[in-house]
């Protein structure tokens, strides 16, 4: 690991002046650090934020909740307004990594994860994400892992997160805070594919901090809900394929008036193809039903890799998911929280 500062910070007007293109903030570093043991990130300044009270979880006038940045995972999913209003949330949270990753994993340090592409991690092989312009060593070779859409001629790199693949399908908000002010950014605009700039995951500034996430009211798609997370062992595992699927049914005649659908695992951001939700709106809660949205929301889907590298599975792999999530949300809610949890 190379040297570097670590300085603590006490309040936002103070990391932002001291925010900067070698500074890098750290809350729970539960990626950074393992990033920056393998030179992968060198930042010659840490600023630690943790003293800056960003974690509080409450309502919002609207009947939304907002989402500190610094509330850790664990404390998120177990939050009773994010266990009543959000179960698709709490579950999708709860399905990532390890109980003691989740206690120090922080909310806004979930949306920034880097890929966990094998390629990206090894310092002696090309990577456009690591080192723009050097090449992309998936590309024709082992790429079980790797996109199926929307990737590019540069990058074939899938986003890592749980959690922001149920914050996508629920339409939540990004607050961040720079030198210039406050913004607000529609979370299907927080993370970008690789195009030719593999090396920028999302549409912040070096100097912007995130704050919040403000989830807006979700009550219709509280009783019917799942996220389903498919990987090659049960914890501790990145997903092949992940869905995140919530229906908004006239439970009399069977009918979905709404539904919302996102994918994990398959691309360089959470994927979610709102016209694909659009074929469910009005149909019956059926198989065919599903398989229609799950044919829209896979359209364009190409495999990376070669020979038995190849990641071809993954698209009949995902098919599959979309429907069985869809039918699994028509059931019900589905959540990982035991009675006797804390």
């Amino acid at each position: 690991m190379n040297p570097f500062t670590f300085v603590p910070v006490e309040d936002v007007p103070g990391a932002l002046w001291l925010a900067g293109e070698s500074t890098s903030f750290i809350a729970g570093g539960t990626n950074l650090i393992d990033l920056m043991k393998v030179s992968v990130l060198r930042p010659a300044r840490l600023l630690d934020i943790n003293r800056l009270g960003l974690d509080a979880i409450e309502p919002t006038a609207n009947g939304g909740v907002r989402l500190g940045a610094l509330a850790r995972n664990a404390a998120t999913a177990w939050h009773p307004l994010v266990r009543e209003r959000y179960p698709l949330l709490a579950t999708a949270i709860l399905a990532g990594a390890t109980a003691q990753i989740r206690n120090m994993a922080t909310n806004g340090g979930n949306l920034l994860q880097r890929t966990r592409c094998c390629y990206f991690y090894d310092i002696a092989t090309p990577c456009n994400k690591r080192q723009p312009g050097s090449g992309c060593s998936a590309m024709g070779s082992l790429a079980r892992q790797h996109a199926i859409l929307g990737a590019s001629a540069h990058c074939v790199a899938t986003h890592p997160s749980d959690m922001c693949v149920a914050l996508a399908a629920l339409e939540a908000t990004v607050q961040v805070v720079s030198p210039r002010g406050e913004r607000t950014i529609p979370f299907a605009d927080f993370h970008r594919l690789p195009g030719d700039r593999p090396d920028l995951d999302t549409t912040l500034a070096h100097d912007e901090l995130i704050v919040a996430l403000t989830l807006p009211p979700a009550d219709g798609f509280r009783a019917h809900s799942v996220y389903l997370k498919l990987r090659e062992r049960l914890s501790y595992a990145f997903a092949l394929v992940s869905v995140a699927a919530a229906l908004d049914l006239d439970l009399d005649g069977g009918i979905i008036r709404a539904a919302r659908l996102a994918l994990g695992g398959v691309a360089h951001k959470p994927w979610r193809d709102p016209a694909a939700e659009a074929l469910l709106a009005g149909q019956p809660a059926k198989e065919a039903s599903f398989v229609r949205a799950a044919d829209a929301l896979l359209q364009g889907a190409v495999p990376q890799g070669a020979g038995e590298g190849s990641n071809a599975f993954k698209i009949p792999l995902a098919r599959r998911a979309i429907v069985r999530a869809l039918a699994l949300a028509t059931a019900g809610t589905v959540t990982q929280h035991a009675e006797d949890a804390p």
